[in-house]
């Protein structure tokens, strides 16, 4: 994949909706790309609470998160589309990410309109910039990029002032030089088709599904027929993974064993084809003369 965002701006450009499920390393990313998605969501979210153990409140930082994208461009070949809070600053220091992120790998970054520090989108208690303040960063967000990485308008003044001056936040977006424009956490079903008729088909549109969040859960084929283009599950494979991690140690706890968990998990063999360990031994030995390589 010679450019991420370019790969990424095409398949947008064409039908079916592209879903990108979220990903928080190497390992989900593997493993969602072997399941046959095209594009990854990388969950800002899910960084905090698999890396930090902590909640989505800001805590992340801007280098932390282009560590995660340079290892998961080093693994997989599909377009990644990041999470990148509130741009981690000002204007400026939206640059500087830009510049982070691109380098490390990734086709677009998602930039909100909320105040700092930040929260997860489907908390309560957020407030937003002023319009202005936004503005400006996207048009940041646009100078810095060098090889065309998408920028994603995200706006959460939905909660905040309502959803008609959240659409016209996002048209005040779309004048800046987003790409895409997500309108965060819409609480009914009837905010969620107003979204695409609220804003058209100026550019693509992205909408988010949330596990238990202020969104209500909706298939992919309901939201593609409503107009979005985008659709992410960001941080279900977390909720997914602690949920198993938890009956994985309860059962130890109880039984002194994971036998009863076997069906449940890869086995040794299963996982090691998974990463590609053959492969790598094989590398390893071509290499090696005392393995018989060159």
């Amino acid at each position: 994949m010679h450019n991420p965002a370019a790969v990424l701006r095409a398949r947008l450009a064409r039908s079916p909706v592209l879903v990108a499920p979220g990903v928080i390393d190497p390992l989900t990313a593997t493993i969602a790309v072997n399941a046959g998605f095209e594009a990854l969501y990388l969950t800002g979210a899910g960084i905090a609470y698999s890396r930090l153990g902590m909640a989505d409140v800001g805590l992340t930082t801007m280098t932390e998160v282009s560590e995660v994208i340079a290892r998961i461009a080093d693994k997989v070949d599909v377009p990644l589309i990041v999470d990148g809070d509130t741009g981690f600053g000002n204007a400026i220091t939206v640059q500087r990410t830009m510049r982070f992120f691109e380098r490390a790998g990734a086709a677009a970054i998602q930039i909100e309109d909320q105040t700092f520090p930040k929260r997860c989108g489907h908390l309560r208690g957020k407030d937003v910039v002023a319009t202005e303040e936004m503005v400006g960063k996207i048009k940041a967000a646009v100078d810095a990029r060098m090889n065309g990485m998408m920028v994603i308008g995200r706006t959460d003044a939905g909660a905040v002032e309502g959803f008609e001056r959240a659409f016209e936040r996002a048209h005040r977006y779309i004048e800046a030089g987003a790409d895409i424009i997500f309108v965060e956490a819409p609480r009914t079903r009837e905010e969620l088709e107003a979204v695409p008729k609220a804003l058209g088909n100026r550019v693509p549109l992205m909408a988010n599904m949330v596990e238990g969040g202020r969104t209500p859960m909706t298939p992919v084929k309901d939201l593609e027929a409503m107009g979005f283009n985008l659709v992410v599950f960001s941080a279900g494979v977390v909720r997914a993974m602690a949920k198993s991690a938890r009956t994985f140690y309860d059962t130890l706890m109880q039984d002194g064993t994971s036998d009863r968990m076997r069906e449940d998990m890869y086995s040794f063999d299963e996982l090691a084809d998974i990463v590609g360990t053959n492969a790598l031994l094989e590398a390893g030995q071509r290499y090696d003369p005392a393995g018989g390589g060159a």
